[in-house]
């Protein structure tokens, strides 16, 4: 027994010898080539870094610079001055078209996505919004229940129920989810659908139930199953 274990124990050497014999083969073989590799990898890498520090960086400092008046006409509801600027201080759209590819123009997506959608201009309003790439919680979640709001306007209204179920879907939290959870079902109920209407507002009473939606939603579960019977 113990002459088998010996043996095998020397034919696992062997093999592990043999492999690494081919490993050894294998990059003397290709020496030049895994040099290179690691080289390109290495100045990729380096390119990157410097990019990001010498190039992006400095034009993301600028752009928010330059965002600053754009964003105090915002909250002032001066929309389109907001938007196109003043004729001194760029407005949303120039920092989107000037400033491609930093943090600040994707921010301006959303602050434009929602301007024209105050303005009424509910497909240029839903084209930013769709671009807008969303990392934070609590604006993810606005700017898919800000593309519901610019369907419903345009009355479609499976458009508009599919972008808020995003918005309810989307890193649910207490403030937006049961804002959109009810649009959501007062739609379900323009449509008709009282069944679907009923059961997102129940979900906003068992689930929300400290939120205004959820402290004002039995009257809401009251109606439609009025609208039932």
């Amino acid at each position: 027994m113990k002459e088998k274990k010996k043996d095998q124990s020397e034919k696992n050497i062997v093999a592990v010898e043999e492999a690494l014999s081919k490993s050894e083969q294998f990059i003397e073989r290709n020496q030049n080539f895994l040099i290179g590799a690691v080289a390109v990898i290495v100045l990729l890498i380096a390119g990157y870094i410097g990019y990001t520090r010498f190039v992006l960086e400095p034009r993301e400092q600028e752009a928010r610079a330059e965002m600053f008046t754009a964003e105090k006409f915002f909250e002032r509801d001066s929309l389109r001055l907001a938007l196109e600027g003043d004729g001194i201080n760029l407005g949303f759209l120039d920092i989107i078209s000037d400033y491609r590819m930093t943090k600040t123009a994707n921010l301006a997506r959303y602050y434009a996505g929602i301007s024209l959608l105050n303005l009424g201009e509910y497909e240029e309003a839903i084209d930013h919004l769709k671009k807008f790439r969303r990392r934070d919680q609590m604006l993810g979640a606005m700017a898919l229940g800000a593309i519901g709001d610019a369907y419903l306007a345009l009355e479609d209204r499976q458009n508009a129920i599919r972008y808020y179920r995003r918005a309810v879907d989307y890193r649910p939290n207490e403030l937006t989810t049961p804002a959109f959870l009810m649009k959501l079902a007062m739609v379900y109920e323009l449509e008709g659908r009282y069944s679907d209407a009923l059961d997102t507002y129940k979900v906003i009473r068992n689930e929300y139930p400290n939120t205004t939606e959820g402290r004002n939603v039995e009257r809401f579960i009251a109606r439609v199953r009025t609208a039932q019977n």
